[in-house]
């Protein structure tokens, strides 16, 4: 099927044949996304341990973890800001697939040029993997989305199987990439361990894209090489302001805040200018995003400030990296749980509405702040250490919190943009989750930035004060969309 048809945004089904219920494609992208989830994992397990050991050696410990945290919130911000370039790009110039291929290519090789161990080219690496995600991320999670007519009961249950894979990918990663290969080997080869997973990514969707059919195509007239390399050439072009950003955290979070703005102003005036209904679900979809901004800011403390309290007080019979692969292994427990939950609580008009499952998200995510509180105040033994079971508890209710939001989210997207916008609506949900992880890192920073020469108490003082204050704003926003959830049900418009 032509590009130019694909630019009719009426739906046009993918090639015919089903697996378990959901088409064909899905599960190769479900594998594709595997891989890719399983690079991007495996070096956010070590992320913020490795550069504060490896960079920031010569300083005391509380800042040495305060620089590395704002390293790793600098890093992931980024590669979620980017992801709106990339949506907008597949959508009006290179097309879902090759922008694909294209950043995944681009991800292996910055992963590859974190092995060697200078900041500068550490740096390099990380802005070439920036660069290459904002052509991956955002468009595999569209094309999920063009698998399914507008209406398809299927589309969360087939948005919640593709999180599995991310899930499956994200569980093994920090296994072979941190507990093994990095604790055995050094934590510079765990991400060659990962850049070779990316690989595989690429390797998958190539051989595999057939399956797709006309999904992904580039638009009329730019199918030949042309667009690609322009494309790499911007890319490329691209690492040096990714680099400057990196190493400029305040002007970084001034330019997310920024775009997210400028975002917001063009999706809703773009909505108006077409009718106010289009308008008014913008209007709510900014709204959600913004419940995205704070749940993400708080669940991701789970790769730099949790991470730190894990490597320093918690006592485990295994290495510390395994705690990141807690969060993956309960959501493929849990994910066909909350699967099947939704469509029963359905029937029995008891399903939550999109803000309320937000707003839900958002207090589960204080009670497992509160849980490691009371933890840290409560059960500290003579070695200044918890045991493991309760960090593997806010794990846990972590989780659960996200499945009612990050699946959810997706495919909201997918439902209230308008069918034009719908990869740069994707990249606009990427990019609320950069400032979040940006607020992630400036929060992980506070947290993990007390007993700068070892002294525990300091620093266990500061984990409970920082975390205490998440608690407050989990539950208070949280029970704002829960009261207002009904008035954002109305700009929605029947969206469920």
């Amino acid at each position: 099927m032509s590009g130019s048809a694909q630019n009719q945004h009426d739906f046009i089904p993918p090639p015919p044949g089903e697996i378990l219920g959901h088409p064909r494609p899905l599960w190769m992208l479900f594998g594709a996304e595997f891989w890719e989830r399983f690079a991007y994992y495996g070096m956010r397990a070590l992320l913020a341990v490795y550069v504060a050991a490896q960079f920031f050696s010569h300083l005391p410990e509380g800042e040495a973890k305060t620089q590395a945290s704002l390293v790793y919130g600098g890093y992931t911000s980024l590669v979620y800001a980017t992801g709106v370039i990339g949506g907008m790009i597949a959508d009006r110039y290179l097309g879902y697939q090759r922008s694909i291929i294209l950043g995944g290519l681009l991800m292996a090789v910055g992963l590859f040029l974190l092995i060697l161990p200078e900041m500068h080219w550490f740096l390099i690496g990380l802005a070439v993997i920036v660069a290459g995600n904002g052509l991956f991320k955002p468009n595999i999670s569209t094309m999920v989305g063009k698998l399914y007519a507008p209406g398809d009961a299927r589309r969360d249950s087939g948005f919640t199987i593709f999180y599995m894979g991310i899930n499956a990918g994200a569980f093994l990663a920090p296994i072979i990439c941190g507990s093994w290969i990095g604790a055995q080997y050094g934590y510079q080869y765990g991400f060659l361990g990962a850049g070779i997973g990316m690989i595989l990514g690429v390797v998958v969707f190539q051989f595999k894209a057939g399956m797709l059919g006309h999904i992904g195509k580039p638009p009329a007239g730019r199918e030949g090489w042309g667009p690609f390399f322009i494309v790499l050439a911007g890319a490329v072009a691209m690492v040096p302001v990714i680099y400057f950003l990196l190493s400029k955290s305040d002007l970084l979070g001034m330019i997310l805040l920024g775009l997210f703005a400028v975002l917001a102003i063009y999706l809703i005036w773009s909505g108006f200018s077409e009718n106010s209904v289009q308008g008014q679900k913008y209007i709510a979809m900014f709204i959600l995003f913004t419940a995205n901004i704070l749940f993400w800011a708080l669940f991701e403390q789970a790769g730099a400030s949790l991470n730190f309290l894990a490597q320093d007080h918690v006592d485990a019979p295994f290495h510390f990296t395994l705690f990141q692969s807690a969060n993956p292994v309960f959501i493929l427990l849990l994910a066909p749980v909350f699967a099947a939950l939704w469509p029963k609580l359905e029937k029995l008009s008891m399903n939550p509405s999109i803000p309320r499952k937000f707003a839900i998200a958002l207090i589960g995510l204080a009670a497992g702040f509160a849980l490691i509180v009371f933890a840290l105040k409560n059960f500290i033994g003579a070695d200044n250490r918890i045991a493991w079971y309760w960090l593997a508890g806010l794990y846990l209710i972590h989780t659960m919190a996200e499945l009612c939001l990050s699946p959810i989210g997706l495919s909201m997207v997918t439902k209230l943009a308008a069918p034009r916008n719908v990869g740069l609506s994707m990249g606009g949900w990427f990019l609320a989750t950069a400032v979040a992880n940006y607020l992630a890192g400036r929060i992980a920073a506070i947290a993990s930035s007390g007993g700068g020469h070892g002294e525990a108490a300091g620093s266990l003082a500061q984990y409970s004060e920082t975390f205490t204050m998440l608690i407050w704003a989990g539950l208070i926003v949280g029970g704002i969309y829960f009261l207002f959830a009904p008035l954002i049900n109305k700009l929605m418009h029947g969206v469920k």
